[in-house]
């Protein structure tokens, strides 16, 4: 197949990844060129798959910084631009069918008559996807497909898109292995650092529970990171930095317990998937997919969203077989979700 990938224009698509749809669009990238498909990326100059790259805004594209001539803010219209130009060329290629894992409206309605496959990564909060899909008279491509990442969020979007179907997220597992050096006394943490992760919650559970917290991540929000979180550092809370996988699974399997302390409905969770296939059992505040994700075999969700409710799930999750935690994880095997987008693409295509 000739597949046409549309990623967001946010961030590079490029180790180390600045959240999960990154990863998830690099692995859907190298997964289909292994099995021998022509794939073409359509995202931000610098990003780095096995795909042929096409970019579409430089590296430097920044949202909320692109400033025209008037002094205005000109982000929206770049993005309009670039993705307008994406949809020329691959309406004029030769693509047999388009994945979309971007976050605009614009493959909704301007690749009506191409086969089409978008992912829904986030919550139905897209207000420009919103108004297109909830528009009267608006009809999906008859060769339009629509998936989410978990049950959680499928559910959410079907209240807008009836037809979404369920294809959870998936990691190549064996990348993730438990060296078998987990610290009894040490908890990991790994996210963007802002302020919907609840880092500092985390921090203050980590203490509740005596023990130490080791933590990675990009730092998204300064301000917060300045105010909220490094006077909370000290030889008991250290920040690795932002790490490449290779170096993470290191972090996570040194762990005894992974903390998850997001404050918002996170639709899926890559990273708590990441800790339990190096064998390090979850504690996770009760939001969005979570409970699903975790599952009950893979570590304790918290009874509310509180530092000690965090810390008493903490020190339930990390006597949890390692062994055990490591299989909960094997339904979420990267093949088993190429292989449902394969079978979507060919069907789309036939």
């Amino acid at each position: 197949m000739k597949i046409a990938l549309l990623a967001h224009l946010h961030h590079r698509i490029a180790e180390p990844f600045l959240g999960g749809t990154e990863m998830h669009t690099a692995l859907v990238a190298d997964e289909l060129v292994a099995r021998g498909h022509d794939v073409t990326l359509f995202a931000k100059a610098g990003s780095r798959t096995r795909a042929t790259l096409v970019p579409i805004v430089p590296s430097d594209f920044a949202f909320g910084q692109t400033i025209g001539p008037d002094g205005h803010d000109i982000s929206d219209q770049t993005v309009s631009h670039a993705v307008l130009g994406a949809i020329a060329t691959i309406k004029a290629g030769g693509f047999d069918v388009v994945f979309n894992n971007s976050l605009g409206p614009l493959p909704y309605t301007e690749l009506v008559d191409h086969p089409m496959v978008t992912v829904l990564h986030t919550p139905p909060t897209l207000a420009k996807v919103l108004a297109v899909v909830q528009e009267p008279g608006w009809r999906s491509g008859r060769r339009h497909a629509y998936l989410s990442v978990s049950e959680l969020n499928t559910d959410a979007w079907r209240a807008v898109l009836p037809s979404v179907q369920c294809v959870p997220n998936g990691i190549h597992l064996d990348q993730w292995v438990d060296p078998g050096q987990a610290e009894p006394d040490l908890a990991v943490w790994s996210a963007r650092i802002t302020p919907e992760k609840g880092l500092p919650l985390a921090i203050e559970a980590a203490r509740k529970a005596g023990m130490r917290l080791e933590f990675s991540g990009p730092v998204g929000n300064q301000e917060h990171y300045r105010s909220e979180v490094v006077p909370l550092l000290g030889e008991d809370v250290v920040h690795r930095g932002h790490l490449r996988h290779d170096e993470l699974a290191g972090l996570l399997g040194r762990g005894s317990v992974f903390v998850s302390s997001s404050l918002w409905a996170e639709p899926f969770g890559l990273a708590l998937v990441e800790a339990m296939a190096c064998g390090t059992p979850v504690a996770a505040f009760p939001m969005g997919a979570a409970a699903e994700v975790v599952n009950g075999e893979g570590g304790r969700v918290a009874r509310d969203c509180t530092a000690p409710a965090l810390a008493d799930a903490m020190l339930a999750a990390r006597h949890l077989d390692r062994e055990s935690v490591r299989a909960s994880v094997r339904r979420y095997d990267a093949s088993v979700m190429i292989d449902r987008y394969e079978e979507l693409l060919h069907r789309l295509i036939g």
